[in-house]
């Protein structure tokens, strides 16, 4: 039996037919509309699209945004036209199949725990990081997610008191210095503060906005001395956050996956150790492992798909 999995994005929309050991067997994807009937117009396209291809028994969607604890009703998506939308109802009228509608980062934690860096992991969190911090945690095979549907919103955490403001409302969120725009900011920051110490000062003085996460990556890999110290910087805060986690969860298992997972190799191995030294008790228990996620950004789809064939188990 094959399922539809959706990851419905600010920017684009991405469709696949997903058989039950999570391998993408046919996909799809287009721009998203900025309207509501425009977005659910598309979802049907794609839908269509893949299932006069394919026999498909149900669609997940995975959604960057605030679901009711049943996962029947996007509640708000700040890049995204649904407010307090019954959009699992909507659509299961209009295409004649189960719909199952999840967190982004929920649906890309489960299908590491199916079958990625997760599987078997008794607590696992699985952090993505990207524009922003998604976060999720699992509980011996199972979801968390709070009393009414939104935990655990790990990225708004503060860890630099009265620090960078965040969209959230608050000030120093963890995602704003452990995200691609974090590394950007703190980029821009260091540049500012010594301009003359690395090539990005010209492109930055050019053109501002072209400054990315990936050409500090590649700034960095070239030795860029202020690329390399923005992600230093960048490994002492998500180790610092790291602490924080375990202090609170004791997870077995933290994976990073989202965009800047790919830069992994220049942050993750310093992340280990400022979080081995800043939590509670170091040196003397047990730290979870911390892993790069497996499936990339197929995660997401993948994981929704996983979970819309668990509304149709009948089905061979």
């Amino acid at each position: 039996m094959l399922t539809i999995g959706i990851d419905v994005g600010g920017t684009s929309i991405r469709a696949a037919a997903v058989d039950r050991n999570g391998v993408v067997v046919d996909s799809t994807r287009t721009q998203t509309p900025s309207s509501a009937v425009a977005l659910e117009n598309a979802l049907q396209r794609l839908v269509d699209h893949l299932r006069d291809r394919n026999d498909v028994a149900a669609v997940g969607l995975a959604v960057a945004g605030f679901l009711t604890e049943d996962r029947t009703t996007v509640r708000f998506a700040p890049h995204l036209p649904w407010t307090e939308t019954p959009l699992a109802a909507i659509l299961t009228a209009r295409l004649g199949l189960p719909v199952v509608l999840e967190h982004d980062a929920n649906a890309a934690a489960w299908a590491e725990y199916r079958f990625g860096a997760a599987a078997g992991s008794r607590i696992a969190v699985m952090l993505a990081l990207g524009t922003g911090i998604g976060a999720a945690l699992l509980l011996d095979g199972r979801i968390y997610r709070g009393a009414y549907g939104v935990a655990p919103e790990l990225g708004h955490l503060r860890i630099v008191p009265e620090g960078r403001p965040c969209p959230c409302g608050k000030r120093g969120c963890w995602e704003r210095y452990c995200s691609g725009t974090g590394l950007v900011d703190t980029t821009v920051e260091m540049l500012a503060a010594a301009p003359g110490r690395s090539a990005l000062a010209a492109d930055v003085a050019s053109d501002p906005g072209s400054l990315t996460g990936r050409r500090i990556a590649g700034a960095a890999h070239d030795g860029d001395p202020v690329a390399l110290a923005a992600f230093a910087d960048f490994a002492r805060r998500l180790g610092m956050g790291l602490a924080l986690v375990a202090d609170v969860y004791d997870p077995e298992l933290v994976v990073i996956g989202g965009g800047v997972s790919d830069s992994a190799p220049l942050f993750l191995d310093d992340a280990r150790e400022h979080y081995a030294a800043a939590t509670t008790g170091a040196g003397h228990r047990p730290l979870a492992r911390v892993r790069v996620a497996q499936l990339g950004d197929a995660a997401g789809l993948i994981g929704a798909a996983d979970l819309a064939r668990r509304a149709v188990p009948d089905r061979p």
